[in-house]
């Protein structure tokens, strides 16, 4: 069973910068492509970032490509999602999630298996 748990939410001045981090626990993390996704109150979950096991291979939406960079320890079970240049709209609830039957990093919320509870982020303008 894999477990993700998210920290590293709060609240930041626009411009500023926050690094989220998720904690896997479970059998297998080194092998599962990890994204990132978010929730703003009265919209759907949208895709940021997702990378591979070995962290070669990314993929960025292209709200967040050159603000946000997505990375991971596979000797720690970390996955990080560095927030830059953050605007007011970043609000939302930022959820960390796990594919187990695919190799490359997708952003379709469909094809991950595995979520975090989420963690808030808040921007202030």
């Amino acid at each position: 069973q894999v477990q993700l748990v998210e920290s590293g939410g709060g609240l930041v001045q626009a411009g500023g910068s926050l690094r989220l981090s998720c904690a896997h626990s479970g059998r297998g993390f080194s092998r599962y492509p990890l994204g990132w996704f978010r929730q703003a109150p009265g919209q759907g979950r949208e895709f940021l970032a997702a990378i591979n096991w070995d962290g070669r291979d990314t993929k960025y939406a292209p709200s967040v490509q050159g603000r946000f960079i997505i990375s991971r320890d596979n000797v720690k079970n970390l996955v990080f999602l560095q927030m830059n240049n953050l605007k007011p709209e970043d609000t939302a609830v930022y959820y960390c999630a796990a594919q187990i039957y695919n190799t490359a990093p997708n952003d379709l919320e469909r094809s991950y298996d595995y979520w975090g509870q989420g963690t808030q982020v808040t921007v202030s303008s």
